[in-house]
Parts: C-alpha cells; sequence; structure tokens
C-alpha cells in the first residue's frame, strides 16, 4: 500500500482489514509516524515483502520509484493518484508495455458505471442538440479545480460525441450566447463534501441529469481494492476502472 499513511491509505488499511480475499503485507510512506499491522518504508524500491498487487494513493512524486519497482518485480500497479504531468502519463503508457497498470481518475465504482452511461447517452444526445454542463463540488482543501473526475466525465462524453466539444471553465470574461461547441465545467468547494458530481443534459422543454454523490471517502478505497483484485495475475498492458465494472461481480 503505497500512500500508506495518508487518510485514503488509512481507509484501504481498515477495508482490507475486513475484506477475506486481500491482506496488506507492506507499506510505503515519506510519514512514519503512525503505527500499522505491517512493515512501512519510505520509498518502495525498498520493500522486500512479496505481493501480488501495488495500490498507489500517494503523490504524483512518487510514481518515478513506483514504475522502477513495478519492472523490477513484474507486480500489477493500480494508480489511484491524480495530478500526473503530461510527461508522467507517457511514462505510465510506456511502462504499460512491461507491466500491468490500471490507472482511473476516480475509483469509484458508481462514478465509472455513470461515465459508461454518459458515453451511452451523448450518442444520442448530443446530436439531438442538447447542452451539456458539469458541476462538481468538493471540500475546501481541494486545490485543484476542475476535478478530475469531472475531466474524466466531461472525456466520457465526448467520446460518445465524436470529440465535437471543447471543455470550458469560465464565461465571465465574454457576454455572448452559449456555443452549442462546449461544455462548461463549473467547480464549487466549501465544507467537507467528499465528492458530488451532476451532469446535465439541457434540451428544449426537458433536462436529464446523471449525478453522483460520495457521502465519504469510503467509496475510493472500496473500489481501489476491488481494482487491486481484478489486477492479480493481469498480463502487461494498460487497465482502467471500466475494466473492474465490466467483469461479472463487480
Amino acid at each position: 500500500m503505497s500512500g500508506c499513511n495518508g487518510h485514503m491509505g488509512q481507509t484501504i488499511t481498515r477495508i482490507v482489514s475486513e475484506t477475506d480475499n486481500a491482506e496488506i503485507v507492506a507499506g510505503v510512506d515519506k510519514f512514519q509516524g503512525r503505527e500499522n499491522t505491517y512493515p512501512v518504508y519510505d520509498d518502495i524500491t525498498k520493500c522486500t515483502e512479496e505481493a501480488d498487487v501495488v495500490i498507489d494513493f500517494s503523490a504524483a512524486a512518487a510514481l518515478e520509484s513506483l514504475l522502477i519497482y513495478g519492472r523490477k518485480t513484474g507486480i500489477p500497479l493500480v494508480l489511484c493518484t491524480t495530478g500526473y504531468t503530461d510527461e508522467q502519463k507517457a511514462a505510465i503508457d510506456k511502462a504499460s508495455e512491461e507491466i500491468p497498470i490500471l490507472r482511473s481518475a476516480n475509483m469509484s465504482l458508481g462514478v465509472n458505471v455513470i461515465a459508461k452511461l454518459l458515453t451511452e447517452a451523448a450518442k444520442q444526445l448530443a446530436p439531438a442538440g442538447f447542452d451539456i454542463e458539469i458541476v462538481e463540488k468538493h471540500h475546501n482543501l481541494k486545490k485543484d479545480a476542475p476535478s478530475g473526475t469531472a475531466l474524466y466525465l466531461a472525456d466520457a462524453v465526448n467520446a460518445g460525441a465524436d470529440d465535437r466539444f471543447t471543455y470550458v471553465y469560465d464565461r465571465s470574461s465574454r457576454s455572448e450566447a452559449r456555443p452549442k461547441g462546449e461544455i462548461g465545467i463549473s467547480a464549487v468547494r466549501g465544507g467537507n463534501i467528499p465528492g458530488d458530481h451532476d451532469v446535465i443534459f439541457a434540451g428544449e422543454d426537458e433536462v436529464i441529469t446523471f449525478s453522483h454523490r460520495a457521502y465519504s471517502k469510503a467509496v475510493f478505497a472500496k473500489g481501489a481494492v476491488q481494482a487491486a483484485v481484478y489486477m492479480k495475475g493481469k498480463k502487461a498492458g494498460m487497465y482502467s476502472m471500466q475494466d473492474v465494472v465490466a467483469e461479472p461481480g463487480n
């Protein structure tokens, strides 16, 4: 468990302890001030325990060590961290030619089911002239805006609409009617909201809204554990939560 001493790492630790078919054998975290039931290293390359999968919920800066470790051991990587640069994403893609990697902007099974539905909905609603807007809400400590999940959902819509849309994050600098070829993405920050996302298809005299509400971060931890179980024994390649969603029983 990479990032084991962070909030998500500790949530995953608790969930794994309650799961019959999973066990954390070692953790990795720069912060060493927390007691765990497994050994914790400050760098994954120092880890000698045998494992089936690595779950990473740490920071983008840890990627290089994770890829080195993955290439050395052949162990599948479940990358739950966001904020990767284009160069880091390219490095992940390159590494997936040698090792199995699952990367997702959101580990919630519910969000990934909605993403699949959005692609299908956009095939019908985009040609029919529906305007599409996304509103996301998160806690006041979240630094990035819009959220990676909002962009992921926008990409799912665009995939069903032949990539006809551009993304707009601020309309305050212009005074004009809404252009047809855009998806507006708005970010709200406040309180301790774990994550709310609404995808709105607004047509003439009707509105269709796809909504997802996360009531705690546990939904992301549960998805990460399910992804890890799915990735055990997989061949080299790039995987996503859509593969996990498609697996019977998930």
